[in-house]
């Protein structure tokens, strides 16, 4: 009986553990990023007011990013950021990482055009008979120098550090496989570990 109940202990335990982990962890993260954004800006606050106030950074700054989401879909508000820009671009160390963080950012947008971070691929890296998944971001022409003979090849983002950390791999065109899996999907599978990766997965239909 003791053994039964210590069983049946066990058991709901471990299954409330496992319920409670994903809302923990999530809580805390929800709960860091809201100190951080809050403390960008609430010593700015205390010294206008004298005393802290918990909450106010972080809704000025949700407001803030409001603003610079209106300005930024204007005409005239467009030609202020590109004049910002233009000033960031003119400083060394800044201008390469500002670049590469944009193009990135931009890569994952909605409002992103092009065809770069639209399909979610597979490809066989990095060796024979391991496969990675990665996202397809343009094509390149590969030109020898003596022989003149032009390669097509395909530009995929690996990422090997959650998602904005990776390796560039070009492949030839017959090396990717193109899955039916949407972009905001292949995102979730990356940042779950490959937990949300669906048990079967298909080509995608042109």
């Amino acid at each position: 009986m003791a053994i039964s109940i210590r069983a049946t202990f066990k058991r709901r335990f471990i299954a409330g553990l496992f319920v409670s982990i994903p809302a923990i962890i999530t809580i805390l993260i929800i709960g860091w990023f809201f100190r951080f954004v809050d403390g960008l800006l609430e010593p700015v606050y205390f010294r206008i007011l004298g005393y802290h106030t918990p909450g106010l950074g972080f809704i000025s700054a949700i407001i803030l990013v409001f603003v610079v989401g209106i300005i930024s879909t204007n005409v005239f508000g467009k030609k202020i950021i590109r004049f910002l820009e233009n000033i960031f671009l003119r400083i060394p160390v800044f201008k390469g990482f500002y670049t590469a963080v944009k193009h990135l950012v931009d890569a994952f947008s909605p409002e992103n055009k092009t065809d770069s971070f639209k399909k979610f691929v597979i490809i066989e890296y990095p060796r024979q008979g391991a496969f990675a998944f990665g996202f397809l971001t343009k094509e390149s022409i590969v030109k020898a120098a003596l022989s003149g003979n032009e390669s097509h090849l395909r530009a995929v983002y690996v990422p090997t550090n959650n998602l904005y950390l990776g390796e560039i791999v070009l492949v030839s065109d017959e090396d990717v496989f193109y899955t039916d899996i949407p972009i905001d999907d292949g995102i979730k599978i990356i940042l779950s570990g490959g937990i949300a990766t669906p048990n079967r997965i298909s080509e995608a239909r042109e």
